[in-house]
């Protein structure tokens, strides 16, 4: 696949306005499959690691995430491009890019064949079934165990917090998150490290459309970024969540004021 034809696969999944440039390099690389330089909106594909085009276009789409994350960037900080350092691999970036080889995949140009390879097949379906399904399960009746142990410390005037912290030797927050995700009613055919963010939707409809998408196979953090998007706050709550951030920070800074004034009067 020529440079040019990759560049028009692209610009298939998406529009910029930032012009770039796609090379293939001709080389192998142990370290990375490719790279994007924000200062030069080029991107460079090592070639020579990929068996088809497959793996070419899904680094391509890779890097032309990175593309479009950084167009966004330029858009929001006047015209700036993304100092060296800056995190690229964030929540937003995997959103976009999920979203992106999905639609590759949904106008044929990428492809990840799992069907023609029976044993690969077996094997997902073993993985999805006694593991990833199986998990979900245990962990929903562990969540149950840890409701009734929580019952029987009460019963026994014993605290909760001592019997995690030192008899099951569970961290708190553990506990708590397996109890939510036992309560929440999600399918444990999405597993458990999914059913923790799909427990954390309130909206029963919501959270059954959302397990449905990830069966379907969206990962959960596309679900994440939507849900952010869509409860996204207007400026003004922005503002009015600062300004109570800000007069607690007041507040607990005179109750120390005070403690210190105090003191030094006993010194």
């Amino acid at each position: 696949m020529e440079n040019e034809e990759i560049k028009e696969n692209l610009l298939k999944l998406a529009q910029t306005s930032l012009d770039f440039t796609v090379v293939q390099t001709g080389k192998e690389s142990v370290r990375v499959n490719g790279l994007y330089d924000a200062q030069t909106h080029e991107i460079l594909l090592h070639n020579k690691n990929f068996a088809n085009d497959d793996q070419l276009i899904y680094t391509a789409v890779h890097e032309f995430t990175h593309h479009l994350e950084t167009e966004k960037f330029i858009a929001e900080n006047g015209g700036k491009v993304p100092p060296k350092g800056t995190r690229v691999h964030s929540k937003a970036f995997w959103s976009r890019f999920h979203e992106l080889i999905a639609k590759a995949e949904e106008i044929g140009i990428y492809k990840i064949a799992i069907e023609e390879s029976p044993e690969l097949s077996e094997l997902t379906k073993k993985i999805k079934t006694e593991f990833i399904e199986a998990n979900g399960k245990l962990m929903v009746e562990f969540g149950k165990l840890l409701a009734k142990a929580h019952d029987l410390c009460k019963k026994s005037n014993i605290r909760y917090e001592d019997y995690l912290d030192r008899v099951l030797c569970l961290p708190r927050s553990t506990a708590k998150e397996i109890q939510k995700v036992s309560e929440s009613g999600v399918n444990p055919a999405v597993g458990f490290e999914n059913m923790k963010s799909l427990a954390t939707i309130k909206d029963e409809d919501e959270r059954k459309n959302a397990t449905e998408k990830i069966i379907e196979g969206n990962p959960a953090d596309t679900l994440d970024e939507l849900k952010k998007k869509k409860t996204e706050d207007s400026p003004r709550e922005k503002l009015e969540k600062e300004k109570a951030r800000i007069e607690k920070t007041i507040e607990t800074l005179k109750e120390r004021l005070q403690y210190v004034e105090e003191t030094l009067e006993t010194l």
